[in-house]
């Protein structure tokens, strides 16, 4: 069945997301591996991506563990070094879909405040047809919910979709409501499996 729209995860599909990588190289691993140890910051950052706001968790996490205050602040501070750099490869296959009239979607786990400043930073952010952000919906993958809502919404018929993401737990969700789905390892991959969908071409792509 030929896909009639496609949905692309952002993070580590369209824009690296390694956070880990980014403190290993400002304080250190041993340290690094200390820091998120003690310091929920994976807790604080999915609190971000459901709706809390990402300055006033940021701060309340400093204050609740004053001896990383300065590390844990890099999280809101440096934010755009840590969500970085973009995938060039899979821009260009977002592009090349866009330029044959396909309809592209995202659907990403993402603070609302940090969605808003991304697309200002990052232009190729604001290219969507539509964008399902986790942040502004209160609910995030895998909650089945998310995946409804953009059903309601995009007017395709789920098994008429396919979906990119790196995690297999939000593949497998999509996945059981009949979507088309490629777990994301990375863009040569996705867009070959584009290809195959006969929906771009390999030249359009850069394979």
């Amino acid at each position: 069945m030929t896909p009639e729209a496609v949905i692309f995860d952002i993070g580590n599909v369209l824009l690296e997301w390694q956070p880990e990588r980014f403190y290993d190289a400002v304080i250190g691993p041993e340290r690094r591996a200390r820091l998120f140890a003690e310091v929920d910051l994976a807790g604080m950052n999915e609190g971000v991506d459901l709706g809390a706001p990402f300055g006033a968790s940021v701060e309340a996490l400093a204050a609740a563990h004053p001896e990383w205050a300065v590390e844990i602040r890099m999280w809101r501070e440096r934010w755009f070094e840590i969500a970085h750099p973009p995938i060039e490869g899979s821009i260009r296959v977002m592009r090349a879909l866009r330029a044959r009239g396909v309809p592209v979607f995202a659907l990403t786990n993402f603070g609302r405040e940090t969605f808003d400043a991304a697309v200002e930073r990052l232009p190729f952010l604001a290219e969507f047809d539509r964008a399902w952000v986790s942040g502004r919906m209160g609910v995030m993958k895998p909650d089945p919910a998310i995946y409804a809502a953009l059903e309601a919404e995009c007017g395709v018929a789920p098994g008429r979709l396919i979906f990119t993401d790196d995690r297999a737990d939000n593949i497998a969700v999509a996945a059981a409501r009949g979507w088309q789905t490629h777990l994301f390892e990375g863009w040569q991959g996705w867009a070959a499996r584009l290809v195959d969908a006969g929906l771009v071409q390999k030249a359009e792509v850069g394979l």
